[in-house]
């Protein structure tokens, strides 16, 4: 068989040929062709040009992982009428070792004047970690040496309706967990304090100490036990700056508690007892869960004494009843209905009914729509607030368009929000919302706000980003608002290990919302915050070095990425982080349980070159202000990371509905 000499034909057919692998054997040319059939050709790899250097290539591998940073400081603040200034650095590290488990190191120190009648004074925080030591026997112990927050055993953590606040002391803990036979046991003893600070944070010591012992053990397969006892020297109260301050006032309180697990139901009683400053005081409550499907219960009595106390916070206390629960989850429906009957104790507090309601329904792959209603009953009154809400996703991002309303017997209040969470290049993100408000108090007047926000980071260059949130409000009436919040910050790359960073910050002060009605919630932790302006610049060197852990299968020089998130207050409970929303300040985030850092002002927290592969991100929940909280789905991520990656976790505390 013989073709023409056409070339066109030829190249095709000898195409199709040898991708098949046989042209060399099924055809043979009587005459040659003009030109030669296309082939393919590989390029040999070590002929290929050269990548552009990488800063990488400047990484030291030898070693196991380590990493640190140094930052030098200064701001300048007006706080409500008050002015003064903060100068000095801060100092982090993570690093690994063979033997010894993983040490964790945050410290600052830094210079104000403030409250001093224009005098300075040298404060800070300095707290290190050791996680994952190991002994024989299957003993694993964390130590922690500085600024702390006291522990709690996880089945006391881990509460359905309540919680048990932590106190920050500077000192030394010790926790120890037998992974064999599920044992725990800590202790932390130390010097009573408070968190200070407005741009960096730091610690002011009291005269007092602080003192805790707990432990968890298994009675049976079905049954745990746990016992935690604290004791305090004063207490945290705010002071007209919305800061804490330290009070006189000893407690001592212990909490005894037991735990049921079957396969569908689990059951906790918590006995707590405490003598102080507040008086002799008891208190009990069950937890109860019952899942049948795609159905929870939750449900339980409780019976608090006026007084009861735990460490320096106030916790939920003159109040007893019952409190029942039910969730309904399926692809497409989401539902929650709760009622709390509640009487006061010494008769001088919230005495009535509490009941909310939940639902949420996915109209379509794209679509949600949904709203929730809370209703809080007395004698002489009945309050209500209600929360409608649409969220969709396209390809311009999601967006939330959400009607808030609340009804007292003082007040009538809405608002209109607009959220779109926009699709934006790897690296960067952004986040706008729109909100109309309208509060109607009687005495006083309506007044009309108008509020225009962003989120976001967006990197401006390869070397200058820019991150934060803006808030531009306007308002017409006796309460009326106009002004911008800011919390702006220009990062800028200088070299490899060099960052300069330029912060603005103006906060006009928050307060709690009005749409929460919670009668549980402890009224002493929702205090206005001044308005607060500052300046803030940075100069900070970091720089990481070592190779992966070797184990069994394992290589060193495993490649690496990053984690970056942020912890933050979720007003709405959507899991996305809005522009409207607060960050959670200085709580303390786990990396695979063995390095820890804190979030910053304005909620975020960075892993540098974390190695390639699943990780676990947990948070602490150890400076939350009540009565937010993080449930199981959110205190601990799985997390992927892949090569030269940043990945981003968004992880929202909540309250209850």
């Amino acid at each position: 068989m013989s073709l023409p000499p056409n070339r066109p034909l030829a190249a095709g057919i000898s195409l199709i040929l040898l991708t098949c692998g046989v042209a060399s054997q099924a055809l043979a040319w009587d005459e040659p062709p003009e030109e030669p059939a296309y082939q393919d050709r590989i390029i040999d790899p070590d002929k290929l040009a050269p990548l552009p250097p990488d800063d990488d290539e400047q990484f030291d591998a030898s070693g196991l992982p380590r990493s640190w940073r140094l930052e030098v400081l200064t701001s300048q603040i007006k706080r409500g009428d008050e002015k003064f200034s903060e100068s000095g650095f801060s100092f982090g590290g993570l690093w690994e070792t063979a033997d010894w488990g993983s040490f964790s190191l945050d410290a600052t120190a830094f210079q104000s004047d403030q409250g001093r009648n224009g005098g300075s004074r040298w404060i800070g925080t300095a707290t290190i970690w050791q996680r994952n030591l190991r002994f024989d026997g299957g003993w694993r112990v964390d130590n922690g040496l500085g600024v702390l927050n006291t522990p709690l055993t996880p089945l006391q953590r881990d509460q359905y309706r309540f919680f048990l606040p932590s106190a920050p002391f500077s000192g030394l803990v010790s926790q120890w967990e037998n992974t064999e036979d599920e044992r725990r046991f800590f202790a932390g003893f130390g010097q009573a304090g408070v968190f200070s600070g407005a741009r960096v944070v730091g610690f002011d010591q009291a005269e007092g100490q602080v003192g805790t012992l707990g432990s968890q053990w298994r009675w049976s397969p079905d049954w745990t036990g746990a016992l935690a006892v604290l004791a305090t020297d004063g207490r945290i109260v705010p002071d007209e700056l919305g800061s804490g301050q330290y009070q006189d006032g000893r407690t001592e309180a212990a909490v005894f508690s037991t735990g049921w697990a079957g396969t569908q139901d689990e059951a906790k009683l918590h006995l707590h007892s405490s003598r102080g400053y507040l008086g002799d005081a008891f208190g009990a409550w069950t937890d109860i869960e019952s899942r049948r499907g795609r159905y929870t219960y939750n449900y339980g009595a409780f019976r608090l004494e006026p007084g009861l106390a735990w460490g320096a916070l106030p916790i939920n206390n003159d109040a007893q009843g019952l409190h029942f629960r039910t969730n309904y989850r399926h692809p497409r429906w989401t539902w929650s209905v709760g009622i709390d009957q509640i009487q006061s104790v010494s008769g001088n507090s919230f005495e009535g009914t509490y009941a909310n309601a939940f639902l949420r329904y996915q109209a379509r792959a794209n679509l949600g729509v949904g709203g929730s209603l809370n209703v809080r009953r007395s004698e002489t009154d009945t309050d209500f607030s209600t929360r409608w809400f649409a969220d969709r996703r396209a390809r311009w991002g999601i967006t939330r368009i959400q009607l808030d309303q609340a009804h007292t017997s003082e007040r009538d209040d809405w608002q209109i929000t607009l959220d779109q969470d926009l699709p934006m290049q790897t690296g960067s993100r952004l986040t706008v919302s729109g909100s109309i408000a309208v509060e109607d108090q009687d005495g006083v007047g309506r007044t009309d706000t108008f509020t225009l926000a962003a989120l976001g980071g967006i990197e401006l260059t390869d070397r200058i980003s820019l991150d934060g949130n803006l808030r531009w409000i306007r308002g017409n009436g006796p309460n009326a608002y106009r002004g911008t919040d800011l919390n702006l910050s220009l990062n800028w790359r200088l070299a490899s290990n060099w960052w300069l960073t330029a912060t603005a910050y103006n906060n006009r002060g928050e307060q709690r919302s009005p749409f929460q009605l919670d009668p549980l919630a402890p009224p002493d932790v929702f205090v206005g915050i001044p308005r607060e302006r500052s300046i803030f610049l940075s100069l900070r060197y970091q720089r990481q070095a070592g190779s992966s852990a070797v184990v069994l299968g394992g290589m060193p020089g495993t490649a690496a990425g990053n984690i970056r998130g942020s912890v933050f207050l979720d007003e709405n409970g959507d899991g996305i982080r809005s522009a409207a929303e607060l960050p959670a300040v200085n709580v303390t985030v786990i990396l695979d349980g063995r390095y820890s850092v804190r979030t910053d002002s304005q909620g975020e927290f960075e892993f540098p070159r974390v190695a390639v592969g699943a990780h676990t991100i947990e948070v602490v929940p150890d400076n939350l202000p009540l009565p937010w909280f993080l449930d199981e789905q959110a205190d601990r991520r799985a997390v992927e990371v892949q090569v030269r990656d940043t990945v981003r976790v968004d992880i929202g505390a909540r309250r209850q509905r």
